[in-house]
C-alpha cells in the first residue's frame, strides 16, 4: 500500500512559555511557538507555505488562543493551503490534515500550532477592568444532547468520563490505585519537566485523600488547564533535506477511524468514547506492533482515558489495565513503556493534545534531558482526544 505518511517528516518543533494565568495575548504564545518550529527547523517566513490549526479562531473560554487568520495576518506566511477545524480525528487531527495535504503537494512545509488560555480568560472575564460585573442573562438548555444532561448535573466531561471509569471498575476489578499510579507517574516526570506546570512530589496518600471530583475522579485524576501554545513543521521528504535537523522524524502510521457511536453517552460504557477505530486502523497502516513502540505519550485528560488508550492501542488487553500499570514500574521511564515523558495533561498542563505529540519528537531527538528515556527511542505512539472525537499516531526515527 502506498502510503501518504511516507511522503512527510516532520522537521521541526516549538513550544511557548507554559503557565497558568499569565495574562498574556494568546496569539502572541502562538506567534512565539511558530517562530521557535520555524528556527528549530532552520525555516524562514517565505519557506512556510502551509498553515493549520485545531481548532479554530480564538474562544472567549480560553479553549482556542488563535486561529490561522491571526497567525498568518502577523507571520504573512501568504499559505498556499491552509486549514482549521474542530471536528477531526483528534487534536492532532490538524497535523494528519497538514501531512495529507504536504504528501498531495499542495504545499511543501506546513505549519501546524495549537494555542490555549485557559486560564488568563477566565481571569480576564472576572476582572472589573474587562467586565462591568453584570451577570448574564439566563437562556434555555439547547443542543443535540445537553438538555438531558444539565438537569442532572452532568455538565462535565468528568461526569460523563466518571460513569464509563466506573463501570471500568465494576466488571474488570479497576481500582482507583491503578488511576493514581497514572497520575503519580506523571508527576514525577514532570518534576524534570521544567514547562511542566505541577512539579511538587505526589504520593498516593496525596491522590487518595484529595477532594472528590466526579465519582470515581479525585483532583489529580484532572488534568490541569493552563495558557499556551506548540507548533510542529511537516515538510514533504524531498524538502525535508533542505531543513536544519539531519534526522527530521518519520510519520509511520496514522489512526483515523471512526468505529464507535460519535456520542460520549450512547455507545460503550466500559471505555472513553472513540479510541477503538483510531487505534484499529493505526496498526492497519503498519508492520509495526505495540511491542515495537518505545515510548507513549497517550492523552490524559483524565487517568482513565490514559488507561483506555492502553487497552485500545494493544499494549494490554482489554480490562487489563489496572494490572499493567499497577505499581508504575511499567510505565516508568525506564519501565516496559515510558508514559507521558514530559507529565502529560494531568502534571505537564493541558495543552489540549499537541503536548503529547511535541514530547515524542523531543524523545526521538533524545533532546529530553533529565527525563529523557534510556537507549534513545526509535518508536513513538501518541493518541489525542479526551472522548469525541480520538486520534492516534505512530513515529519513528529515519
Amino acid at each position: 500500500m502506498e502510503k501518504f505518511e511516507d511522503k512527510v517528516r516532520i522537521t521541526g518543533i516549538g513550544i511557548s512559555e507554559v503557565g497558568r494565568r499569565l495574562m498574556r495575548d494568546p496569539v502572541e504564545l502562538a506567534i512565539d511557538a511558530c517562530m521557535s518550529a520555524m528556527a528549530d527547523a532552520g525555516l524562514e517566513r517565505g519557506d512556510i507555505d502551509g498553515l493549520s490549526a485545531h481548532p479554530g479562531p480564538q474562544t472567549a473560554d480560553g479553549y482556542s488562543g488563535a486561529g490561522v487568520s491571526a497567525v498568518e495576518e502577523i507571520l504573512r506566511v501568504q499559505p498556499k493551503w491552509f486549514n482549521s477545524s474542530h471536528e477531526t480525528p483528534g487534536h492532532t487531527g490538524a497535523f494528519v490534515a497538514a501531512a495529507l495535504a504536504v504528501a498531495a503537494g499542495l504545499c511543501r512545509h506546513a505549519l501546524v500550532f495549537r494555542c490555549t488560555w485557559e486560564t488568563t480568560a477566565p481571569a480576564l472575564a472576572r476582572d472589573p477592568r474587562y467586565n462591568v460585573g453584570q451577570s448574564a442573562p439566563g437562556r434555555a438548555v439547547s443542543g443535540e444532547i445537553q438538555s438531558w444532561r444539565i438537569p442532572f448535573g452532568a455538565y462535565s466531561a468528568g461526569n460523563w468520563i466518571g460513569m464509563a471509569a466506573t463501570r471500568h471498575f465494576h466488571l474488570y476489578g479497576t481500582k482507583r490505585e491503578h488511576l493514581g499510579a497514572i497520575a503519580l507517574n506523571a508527576r514525577r516526570n514532570a518534576a524534570l519537566n521544567p514547562n511542566a506546570i505541577y512539579r511538587d512530589p505526589l504520593t498516593m496518600d496525596d491522590y487518595l485523600n484529595a477532594r472528590m471530583i466526579s465519582t470515581p475522579f479525585g483532583l489529580y485524576d484532572c488534568d490541569t488547564p493552563c495558557d499556551g501554545a506548540v507548533a510542529v513543521i511537516v515538510s514533504h521528504r524531498d524538502a525535508a533535506k533542505d531543513t536544519r535537523r539531519p534526522d527530521p522524524l518519520r510519520l509511520e502510521a496514522a489512526g483515523t477511524q471512526v468505529t464507535e457511536r460519535w456520542s460520549w453517552d450512547q455507545g460503550v460504557l466500559d471505555h472513553e468514547v472513540m479510541l477503538a477505530g483510531p487505534a484499529k486502523s493505526l496498526w492497519e497502516r503498519t508492520d509495526l506492533k505495540p511491542k515495537d513502540v518505545d515510548v507513549a505519550e497517550l492523552y490524559d485528560g483524565f487517568t482513565f482515558n490514559c488507561l483506555s488508550w492502553i487497552e485500545a492501542l494493544g499494549f494490554c488487553k482489554r480490562g487489563e489495565g489496572g494490572p499493567f500499570v499497577e505499581g508504575g514500574t511499567r510505565i516508568a521511564r525506564d519501565g516496559e513503556l515510558p508514559l507521558n515523558t514530559h507529565g502529560g495533561q494531568l502534571s505537564g498542563g493541558r495543552l489540549q493534545g499537541f503536548s503529547f505529540l511535541h514530547e515524542a519528537c523531543i524523545q526521538l531527538w533524545g533532546e529530553g534531558g533529565a527525563r529523557q528515556v534510556p537507549n534513545r527511542p526509535q518508536v513513538a505512539c501518541v493518541s489525542s482526544g479526551g472522548g469525541t472525537p480520538g486520534g492516534a499516531l505512530l513515529l519513528a526515527r529515519p
